[in-house]
C-alpha cells in the first residue's frame, strides 16, 4: 500500500534577510508564540485576496536512493489560492493546477467555478474536494495532501497552539538544504529572528497515515520576536514507514505589503523501499482576485 500523508480531519484543513527590533530581554517563548498567533490570523485575513502563480519541480526516484539514474520527472504551473471553507473550517491553500509537463489543462475555468461556485452539500465534501484537486498530479508511491506552503502555520493558530510543546533553539540550518541544494538568499535568516521547535505531543494529530493512524509532527518556525512575522517553516512528519520534511520560505512583497511564500522544497523517503520524492517550488506573480456578479473569476493582474 502506498505511503499517504494527508490533512487528518477535513475540519483541520524559507526566509528574507530583515532588521527587525531586537526584542525586550523580558521576551519568554510563549510571549513570541502569542504574537505569532496573532500574526497568523491576520496573515490569513490579508493573504485570502492575493493569487500566486506556482512553479513547482517533483522529482522521484523509484525504489532506490537519490542518484539512481531511473528517475521520473514533472513540472507543473499552478495558480495557488488561500480559501475559506464553508462553516467553521480553516483556511485551506487550493492548487489550481493549469499546466502539466508543458501540456495545458483545458478544463481550467470550469474547475474553478466547480470548485467554488457550485453548491457544496458540506464543508467535508468541499475541503475534500479542495485537497483531491490539489494533490491529483502529484507524483511518487508517497501520497500527500500536506505540501502547500501555508498549511504548517496552523500549528501556531491559538486554537493549535496547545496540542504543540515548544522551545527555543540555537539550531538554524533547514533540514532539506544539502550540499546539492545549499542555502541561498531564499532560505537565509537574520539573527534577529527566534528559531523556536515544536514537537506535536497531543493526541488527534494534524496528519494522519494512510489507516488513519496519528502521525505527529515536529519541527521549527524562525519568527521575528517583536512582531511574531514567521519567516521559515519547517514541518517534519515520520514513522518506521515513511520520512517527510518541508521547508518554506517567506519574504516581504512590495507590491502587497506582507510577507509571502517565495520558495518550498521537500522531501519524503519510504524507509522500506528506499524510494525517494524531492520537489521544489517557487512563488510569483502574486495579484488579486475576486468573484464578480456573473459568478466568473477575475484574476487583476
Amino acid at each position: 500500500m502506498n505511503a499517504l500523508l494527508r490533512v487528518a480531519s477535513l475540519s483541520l484543513a524559507l526566509a528574507a534577510i530583515v532588521n527587525a527590533r531586537p526584542s525586550a530581554q523580558t521576551d519568554t517563548v510563549d510571549a513570541v508564540l502569542a504574537r505569532a498567533g496573532a500574526y497568523v490570523a491576520d496573515f490569513h485575513r490579508q493573504l485570502a485576496s492575493i493569487v500566486a502563480e506556482e512553479r513547482y519541480v517533483q522529482d522521484w526516484w523509484p525504489g532506490r536512493a537519490q542518484g539512481a539514474t531511473d528517475i521520473a520527472h514533472r513540472v507543473l504551473l499552478s495558480d495557488l489560492l488561500l480559501v475559506k471553507p464553508v462553516g467553521d473550517a480553516p483556511w485551506m491553500e487550493f492548487r489550481d493546477v493549469f499546466e502539466v509537463d508543458g501540456r495545458p489543462i483545458r478544463e481550467r475555468n470550469e474547475r474553478l467555478l466547480k470548485m467554488f461556485l457550485e453548491p457544496s452539500p458540506s464543508a467535508a465534501g468541499q475541503i475534500s474536494r479542495i485537497l483531491n484537486e490539489s494533490a491529483r498530479f502529484n507524483i511518487g508511491d508517497i501520497q500527500r495532501n500536506v505540501n502547500t506552503p501555508i498549511f504548517p502555520l496552523q500549528f501556531l493558530e491559538a486554537a493549535n497552539q496547545p496540542r504543540f510543546k515548544f522551545k527555543q533553539t540555537s539550531d538554524r540550518r533547514p533540514k532539506t538544504l544539502t550540499a546539492a541544494a545549499p542555502a541561498d538568499a531564499a532560505f537565509r535568516v537574520s539573527t534577529e529572528v527566534w528559531v523556536i521547535a515544536y514537537d506535536e505531543k497531543q493526541s488527534g494529530t494534524m496528519i494522519k497515515t494512510a489507516r488513519m493512524k496519528d502521525l505527529p509532527s515536529h519541527g521549527r518556525f524562525w519568527i521575528e520576536p517583536a512582531s511574531g512575522r514567521v519567516l521559515m517553516s519547517e514541518l517534519i512528519a515520520e514513522n518506521r514507514e515513511v520520512r517527510a520534511t518541508i521547508d518554506v520560505s517567506f519574504q516581504s512583497e512590495p507590491l502587497l505589503g506582507l510577507l509571502v511564500p517565495v520558495e518550498m522544497r521537500e522531501r519524503y523517503a519510504r524507509n522500506q523501499t528506499h524510494s525517494l520524492v524531492e520537489g521544489r517550488a517557487t512563488y510569483g506573480k502574486f495579484r488579486q482576485f475576486q468573484v464578480n456578479t456573473d459568478e466568473t473569476f477575475l484574476l487583476k493582474k
